[in-house]
């Protein structure tokens, strides 16, 4: 039986290529989204070995997708799909439960392989990382928010108000206005604007 495979990534092309090369090499793709909460939709609705997950998604982001994807469905492996080379992401990508990272750069010679050994039960890291072991820490900065305290991060620097957050997360206005202030004082940022670096900065969000 071929693996089946899922798709996330907020580029057609990146989508449309992977799907391509998946399907030469006889795994069945069974479906693409552009973001992480349709994700893990799809993932709740259809039968999905391995999902191969872009980090930068509007929406929900690649680790936040990750997390709920592994809490709720553990014999699903995630390989997440990644521009940023840097120990910080790949310890995030880990911590929430990938046990796959792959370069981008590095996606057309080493996506399949990757796919293969998560389903077998192996890490799979891009050889151009190097050795992450188990010693990499994060900064602290985003390793201190708490799961809705991200999600209300990404929503904001989507340019989302307090009330279009709230009816989203199903959390009143004002309780949105207490995690604002809240992300502002643990993170020491002040303004959206410095809100939007920090989240491009560290993957949360696509930075166009």
């Amino acid at each position: 039986m071929s693996l089946k495979v899922l798709i996330a990534d907020d580029h057609t092309v990146m989508r449309e290529g992977l799907a391509t090369l998946l399907a030469g090499a006889g795994m069945q793709v069974i479906g693409s989204v552009g973001n992480g909460r349709d994700a893990v939709r799809m993932v709740c609705d259809k039968e999905i070995d391995v999902v191969i997950m872009d980090i930068s998604m509007p929406e929900m982001n690649g680790f936040d997708a990750t997390r709920d994807i592994v809490t709720r469905y553990p014999g699903v492996r995630v390989v997440v799909l990644s521009m940023y080379s840097s120990r910080e992401h790949v310890h995030q990508a880990l911590t929430a439960g990938a046990t796959g990272y792959v370069l981008k750069a590095s996606a057309g010679t080493e996506v399949v392989e990757a796919v293969r050994a998560v389903n077998a039960g192996r890490r799979y890291i891009s050889p151009a990382i190097g050795n992450v072991g188990n010693s990499i820490k994060s900064s602290g900065l985003l390793a201190g928010l708490s799961t809705r305290e991200r999600q209300v991060l990404q929503l904001v620097v989507e340019g989302k108000s307090s009330v279009e957050i709230a009816e989203r997360i199903h959390l009143s206005p004002k309780t949105v206005e207490t995690y604002r202030s809240r992300l502002k004082k643990k993170l020491g940022i002040d303004d959206v604007a410095a809100l939007v670096k920090f989240a491009i900065q560290h993957g949360l969000t696509p930075p166009d």
